[in-house]
């Protein structure tokens, strides 16, 4: 049976870097607020361990998580339930990484974004390669900003060919992109015009809703974070009876999160076990 894919986003909407771009990290939590995240992803970790199936899940937040030793926990935690296949998370790579000599390596899965006005290179791929050495199957990216090419560049260079590195497109400079930026984008990164594009996705088969579901700290699940039609709650007795294939009811669909679960992309034959931390096929290790 295939596994169910998780991708959970609490209350957390801090971070330690302050993008101008982002929508995203733009609040400080109080003690009381963290202790409300905290007592989600709690409530949400139980949930974890009682799941009868299998199970993989992705911390997507809405700030950054693994600065948080009540995330870097929570991956060990999942990490080491027999029926976890995966846990990932979406992460800046700002915090130290010896919290995981505690985790089953093996189940552990790490989507960095390097951000070079926030973070040294020389820190950032000493950190990237310290995954690498743990074992940790990882994939690296930038936001696609065309001043950023450089650096990018310079983060592909520096590491492993093994090693993904992908590119965000920045969907409002798609049809102006220098075409020096375009072309180093899609040197470093074989994928970029599947992110250059929202894609057509209304009555489209997608695996949100049935295999992946989106939760939120309060347990309400959706198809994916991008459409609002709540499932069902996952803490209610009967939920499992609303996981069935159902069409996207968006128009488009242009966040990798969301367009890799679309059928007819193919897009899961891509990246195979990789797919929650965006590392494809050919890049795994073993």
């Amino acid at each position: 049976m295939t596994a169910l894919s998780v991708l959970y986003r609490g209350p957390l909407s801090s971070c330690n870097y302050g993008c101008t771009y982002c929508p995203f990290a733009k609040h400080h939590e109080t003690d009381e607020e963290h202790a409300v995240d905290a007592a989600a992803l709690e409530k949400f970790l139980g949930w974890a361990e009682t799941w009868p199936e299998k199970l993989r899940v992705f911390f997507t937040p809405w700030g950054e998580a693994l600065v948080q030793p009540r995330y870097q926990q929570a991956m060990v935690r999942l990490s080491r339930m027999p029926h976890v296949e995966k846990v990932a998370a979406q992460t800046n790579l700002s915090a130290r990484l010896d919290w995981l000599d505690e985790a089953d390596i093996s189940r552990v899965g790490i989507w960095a974004t390097y951000h070079p006005d926030w973070t040294k290179r020389a820190r950032f791929v000493e950190r990237a390669l310290e995954l690498r050495r743990r074992g940790v199957s990882f994939s690296v990216g930038v936001v696609g900003f065309p001043q950023h090419v450089v650096e990018l560049q310079a983060v592909r260079s520096e590491l492993p060919s093994e090693v993904y590195v992908w590119v965000n497109a920045v969907k409002d400079l798609a049809t102006t992109y220098p075409a020096q930026a375009l072309a180093a984008f899609r040197e470093v990164d074989p994928l970029f015009d599947f992110n250059l594009k929202a894609h057509d996705s209304l009555g489209k088969a997608c695996a949100g809703g049935h295999t992946v579901i989106s939760v939120d700290g309060q347990g309400d699940a959706r198809s994916c974070h991008f459409l609002r039609g709540v499932l069902g709650n996952i803490y209610a007795p009967d939920f499992a009876s609303a996981l069935r294939p159902r069409p996207c009811s968006a128009q488009k669909c242009g966040c990798h999160i969301g367009y890799v679960h679309l059928e007819h992309l193919k897009l899961g034959e891509v990246f195979g076990d990789g797919l929650l931390e965006r590392v494809p096929f050919r890049n795994q290790r073993g």
